[in-house]
């Protein structure tokens, strides 16, 4: 994924042959999935990016090598199991995305708690913007598609896909689940702006490497983390909370956690908590985030920025 500040919108860039026969098989395989009832299409993809897809891809290697560089001590019989559950989680996420109709049903009725779900609410009510920070953890979407069918106007920051082709497809699924959506770059940032001075909740996943960011603790190394959503906190006088939809041990369940506020103060220290609170997730749920991510790659000692 482009992570430039100043890249075009994907929808600019013409699609190579490659990108276009990549997406027409992923296609293909969405239609054909389609067509089985919503729990087995579910599994059955998360079967296909498990056991076909992440082999082939080398994310098993590159679980296991992030694994080693932040849990060195873990089990190996542990790291199999997260090495093979982590692409299963990215396969049913993908197909709960193209079921957009199923995944609204199937969130209708997910709970939402924490010490945050107030704020969020009083936030809401009064009709002041709300910086709802999320991280690659269980299906953001689900928690997306929760607090939508709650009502809250929720929109929210995307990163566009490297194949312009199937970017569109992306896209296409991410806004059928209802709310605005923003490229990441100046293709979005009018919209987004619009959104916040509006009083809408915005979305943003904030545990992606950013080359530009700051170099933030991490479970515990060091990782550039961008300050763009504590920033905006800030500058709209909105609450930074921390949300997250994680899997329930039914396989299409979920519930919603929306931590306490991020106190307001520096950028830094802001995401800093920010790191603090998905990573505890992480700990908590070590099979459901996206370990494939190079989250750790480039970044310098972390001690000046955050004080250890």
């Amino acid at each position: 994924m482009p992570n430039s500040r100043n890249a075009p919108p994907t929808d600019a860039v013409p699609a190579s042959l490659g990108h276009r026969l990549q997406d027409r098989a992923i296609g293909v395989l969405i239609a054909l999935l389609l067509r089985l009832p919503y729990r087995r299409r579910v599994a059955l993809m998360g079967w296909i990016v498990s056991r076909l897809v992440a082999p082939l891809a080398g994310w098993r290697k590159r679980v296991r090598a992030n694994l080693a560089h932040v849990f060195p001590d873990l089990p190996r019989a542990e790291v199999e199991r997260i090495a093979r559950r982590v692409p299963e989680n990215v396969g049913r996420t993908v197909m709960e995305l193209f079921s957009g109709p199923d995944l609204i049903a199937q969130t209708r009725h997910v709970p939402v708690e924490g010490p945050g779900l107030s704020a969020l609410q009083a936030a809401h009510d009064a009709g002041r913007p709300v910086i709802l920070a999320t991280a690659h953890l269980g299906n953001y979407d689900a928690a997306r598609a929760t607090l939508l069918n709650r009502g809250y106007r929720l929109g929210a920051l995307y990163m566009p896909m490297a194949n312009p082709a199937f970017n569109r497809r992306y896209v296409a699924a991410m806004e059928s689940l209802g709310g605005e959506m923003f490229p990441r770059g100046r293709a979005g940032l009018s919209g987004m702006i619009r959104h916040l001075r509006q009083g809408g909740v915005l979305a943003l996943v904030v545990d992606q490497h950013m080359h530009h960011g700051e170099p933030l603790d991490f479970m515990g190394q060091p990782a550039m983390t961008a300050i763009s959503a504590a920033e905006l906190a800030l500058k709209f006088d909105a609450p930074l909370i921390p949300g997250y939809a994680l899997r329930t041990d039914d396989p299409t369940g979920f519930r919603v956690i929306v931590e306490a506020p991020v106190p307001p103060g520096d950028p830094v220290s802001m995401t800093q908590a920010l790191n603090d609170s998905a990573a505890a997730q992480v700990r908590a749920n070590m099979d459901q985030w996206l370990w494939i991510h190079r989250r750790w790659k480039g970044a310098p000692d972390a001690s000046a920025a955050t004080g250890g």
